[in-house]
């Protein structure tokens, strides 16, 4: 640990005091999140920040429990017939938006429809789909062309974008449009009025939400009981200041602690690190694959020599080998479809030469390479010093545009040239567990209509389609190793390793459940 940050970790307790405002009462919690919430509309973006901010305010017709099992939330019961073509399923009662209104099934259908327009597996979804309809205030109703048993996984999953239930005036907008107002249906309100971009959101208790009342809480099912009044996101982008902060009691929770700050917050006492979601975090370069020089798959597959796994998560998560892994291919570590196929394009020894005289065979003249590095999140700004330091090394012309997180999700849906605002690379991360099954954006190489980077393979979306018709693990893994071998010809990111990210709260806060952050259940004692 440097002099310096050692000094920011005893000192930032003092700087902090004039700048924060102490939580006012015992029933406010004070969050610090990975970054600024630039984004509202949790549909609109992939960005973690917007899919933990959409769960405060969205409920959801089914959540994941903290076995990874998928489970009704809104949804009060389901009936299958037709051989597994025809679904219905039926609200719970007591469902309520935050302008008082009942939750009605056609306002479902209405964001159904949005959500699926956005994501990978609810565009399968729909794909399977005959008709999608509202019998009744109460029964929304799927008719499918074959059976989709994963249907409540689709609509229920964690991964982004979430499958947020909104009025249906709102879900009939645009889905690649944001929507610019927020009436939730979950168990905190969104105080638009209170919002401070840079700086501040937060969040009041829906005293008109109904918990589910059965089951145990977990996750994002479950009874979702609130015990705050009011939630406030607080971006302190200076890891310093936040540290200060947390250990003062300014603060109460800190999302992301970098790795050198753990030792200071744990001596400070009264402040719990723990690591609440065990599948970790994976990172990967996404690249544009519509704009030079990365719409040539030859470079992207040249590139791939470039790269060392254990630079990245040393720089990201220290030495200690027990908080990463590297030998990291396109499926989590430790998941079923962990495949070693192909995995010596990432292994075998690093040989710039090597890779510079690919590049070249591969078509690449120099053309810059327009690198997004977000430098108000540590992890994000290392797997862009190391990644930048990798390519130059391998001969090609970086531009490092350092910018906040915020302003790179925006950027990152730019299809344009770069000298028109548009952009080459971004080096992201998704949880372990959005990378178990191909199922997910990740997977999308559908070109435009896809993930950002707009990558386009047709051998792999045939692979995710026969994947997601397989009923029997040997045959999923079978596809699954299909996948990842296609994957090094068309490379559709590169991934850089696996960490596990700590958390770090005080000590009156109980009951936090794993996984991302969610404010139910939490209290303080």
């Amino acid at each position: 640990m440097s002099t310096r940050r050692q000094f920011l970790g005893a000192a930032a307790v003092t700087l902090a005091l004039p700048s924060l405002a102490r939580a006012a009462s015992s029933r406010v919690l004070k969050f610090i999140p990975q970054s600024d919430l630039t984004v509202i509309d949790p549909v609109w973006t992939t960005a973690y920040v917007a899919r933990n901010h959409g769960y405060m305010v969205f409920d959801t017709l089914f959540g994941m429990d903290a076995q990874y099992r998928i489970q009704p939330q809104m949804v009060g019961s389901v009936k299958i017939d037709d051989d597994g073509k025809r679904w219905d399923l039926t609200l719970r009662d007591g469902l309520r938006f935050h302008d008082g209104e009942t939750v009605l099934a056609r306002d479902c259908v209405a964001s159904i429809r949005r959500w699926a327009a956005r994501d990978a597996l609810g565009g399968v979804l729909m794909k399977t789909t005959d008709e999608l309809s509202a019998p009744d205030d109460r029964t929304i109703r799927f008719r499918l062309k074959k059976p989709f048993p994963r249907l409540p996984y689709a609509l229920g999953k964690t991964s982004t974008p979430m499958c947020a239930m909104m009025p249906e005036r709102f879900a009939a907008l645009d889905p690649f449009k944001q929507i610019g107002e927020l009436v939730g249906s979950g168990p905190f309100r969104f105080k638009a009025d209170e919002r401070v971009s840079g700086s501040r959101a937060v969040y009041e208790k829906f005293d008109r939400y109904v918990p589910r009342p059965d089951g145990t809480p977990g996750w994002t099912a479950g009874p979702k009981i609130v015990n705050f009044d009011r939630v406030e996101w607080i971006t302190i982008p200076d890891e310093g200041t936040a540290a200060g902060a947390l250990q003062a009691g300014e603060m109460d929770w800190w999302e992301i602690p970098t790795d050198d700050l753990k030792p200071v917050l744990l001596k400070a006492g009264h402040i719990k690190v723990e690591v609440k979601d065990p599948s970790g975090v994976i990172g990967f370069l996404k690249m544009n694959c519509l704009q030079p020089p990365f719409d040539n798959p030859g470079v992207r597959r040249a590139l791939l020599g470039a790269f060392n796994q254990e630079d990245f998560v040393t720089a990201i998560a220290g030495t200690d080998t027990k908080m990463w892994r590297t030998n990291v291919g396109v499926f989590c570590p430790g998941t079923d479809l962990e495949t070693d196929v192909g995995m010596e394009v990432l292994n075998a020894p690093r040989d710039m030469a090597k890779v510079k005289a690919a590049l070249a065979a591969a078509g690449y003249a120099g053309q810059t390479v327009a690198l997004m590095v977000a430098t108000d999140t540590p992890y994000r700004k290392a797997m862009g010093d190391v990644g930048a330091d990798a390519m130059k090394q391998a001969g090609m012309e970086v531009d490092y545009l350092a910018m906040d997180w915020g302003s790179a999700v925006a950027r990152r849906e730019k299809k344009a040239p770069i000298d028109q605002g548009g952009w080459s690379g971004l080096f992201t991360t998704l949880s372990g567990l959005d990378l178990q099954g191909p199922s997910g954006h990740a997977f999308r190489t559908s070109g435009e209509t896809g993930w950002f980077g707009w990558v386009s393979s047709k051998r792999i979306e045939e692979l995710r389609g026969q994947w997601l018709d397989a009923n029997d693990l040997p045959e999923q893994q079978r596809i699954a190793r299909d996948i990842q071998r296609q994957w090094w010809i068309d490379v559709p990111h590169i991934p850089i390793g696996q960490w596990f990210q700590p958390t770090a709260s005080r000590d009156t806060l109980e009951g936090m459940l794993d996984g991302f952050p969610v404010f139910w259940g939490v209290k303080r004692t």
